[in-house]
């Protein structure tokens, strides 16, 4: 194993790892459209769409008459996922920009289902944006949206902090600012939910693998993709590979008998109308 301080920039994680973890994480975004019974000639939007997931499966499944808007704040997320979409011969799926929260220059009453895939607990003004979320629904249209629950269950999340406490204290975890673990509390999201005159239908929670490696230094690398590289970097080189050996004994647990190494955690996929 060697180390790297070297940080690439969000694109060029996700141009290595977004094949992965789409076809890990398929199972949630299937189960997602099934929740909000899609079919041909609806309307959907969805919020935080990343490289478009859910939004490119979703647009197959409106098909030959529905459509989809995706949306986004990272343009080179958006980038990623008009890749995806012209490779896959997606036409009626339209990405952009906006801001989750007001949703500038968003239909109201439009959209049959909007959906949010790892996206929701990220909104720094929560109540205010499920509200206009559900202002660009139609009467009796659908929300579903998937959260992380607890973090002791996702181990994406858990290892390379637990890594790290062999050297230094990991920061803790804030649970009352928007960040992956904000909802991880079903009542937290349900009264948001109710807040914003949502009313929740249905939850439930599934098991999903969001990495896969087969070797000591792909997870490694991975590691470092995701969330600790700024603590390492300033740790000394000596450290760093004790935080690399650290994380390959860990991982050892979830070795498959294929070889390779997958992690993941639990998802709460939760449906309101």
């Amino acid at each position: 194993m060697t180390t790297d301080s070297t940080k690439p920039s969000n694109e060029e994680i996700w141009r290595r790892y977004d094949s992965i973890e789409q076809r890990l994480s398929t199972p949630l975004s299937d189960r997602m459209l099934e929740l909000g019974s899609l079919r041909s000639g609806m309307n959907v939007l969805d919020i935080a769409t990343g490289r478009g997931e859910p939004a490119i499966p979703a647009a197959k499944k409106v098909l030959p008459d529905g459509f989809v808007l995706g949306l986004d704040l990272d343009i080179s997320m958006l980038r990623l996922a008009r890749e995806r979409a012209d490779r896959e011969g997606v036409t009626n799926l339209e990405l952009a920009v906006s801001n989750f929260e007001t949703l500038d220059g968003i239909a109201e009453h439009h959209f049959d289902v909007a959906l949010a895939r790892w996206g929701l607990m990220y909104f720094q003004e929560p109540v205010r944006a499920l509200q206009t979320v559900r202002r660009a629904l139609v009467s009796g249209g659908l929300l579903v949206a998937a959260v992380w629950t607890d973090p002791a269950s996702g181990t994406f999340f858990q290892l390379p902090r637990a890594a790290l406490s062999q050297i230094a204290a990991a920061p803790a975890i804030d649970h009352d600012r928007p960040s992956t673990f904000y909802y991880s509390d079903l009542d937290r999201l349900s009264r948001d939910l109710e807040a914003a005159e949502f009313r929740v239908q249905h939850s439930e929670t599934v098991v999903v693998d969001v990495m896969e490696v087969s070797s000591d230094d792909e997870l490694v690398a991975w590691g470092r993709s995701f969330g600790t590289s700024d603590l390492l970097n300033d740790m000394s080189s000596v450290e760093q590979g004790v935080w690399e050996q650290e994380l390959v004994n860990l991982a050892e647990p979830y070795r498959t008998s294929k070889g390779t190494i997958r992690i993941g955690g639990k998802s709460l996929i939760v449906v309101a109308a």
